[in-house]
């Protein structure tokens, strides 16, 4: 059995840039990346994944949503959350990083005004899937 805490394991999944067909659990990735010196999850890319929470997501310059289902509320604002200070404290950052048909359950978003409204408008389905 792999021990996903031990520091072998860490360095190679914080070194990985792609990431097909798995299962991902963001926070032992973003723990894996902070340990490494990594402020956020940066420069990877996502292939039919599911990634799994709980956790709350800052999505940062250069993220990509290609034709993902981004969890599933009744209400979309249910999964986003603005941004209160001027400092983000207890997110996972994501920058730089493509997901491409990827699932993601419970997983909650926070950014900036206009990916909050980009996204509410993509959730409730009055703008373009994905």
């Amino acid at each position: 059995m792999t021990d996903v805490m031990s520091e072998t394991f860490g360095r190679e999944i914080a070194a990985r840039t792609s990431f097909e067909k798995e299962v991902v659990w963001l926070p032992l990735l973003a723990v894996h990346a902070m340990n490494a010196g990594e402020p956020a999850v940066r420069g990877k890319t996502f292939t039919d994944c599911v990634i799994q929470g709980p956790a709350l997501v800052a999505v940062l310059d250069g993220v990509t949503f290609d034709a993902c289902n981004m969890g599933a509320a009744t209400d979309p604002r249910s999964m986003l959350f603005a941004p209160q200070g001027p400092r983000l404290v207890g997110v996972i950052g994501l920058q730089d990083c493509r997901f491409v048909r990827c699932r993601f359950v419970q997983i909650a978003y926070t950014g900036s005004p206009d990916f909050l409204e980009e996204m509410s408008t993509r959730l409730s389905g009055k703008g373009n899937p994905g």
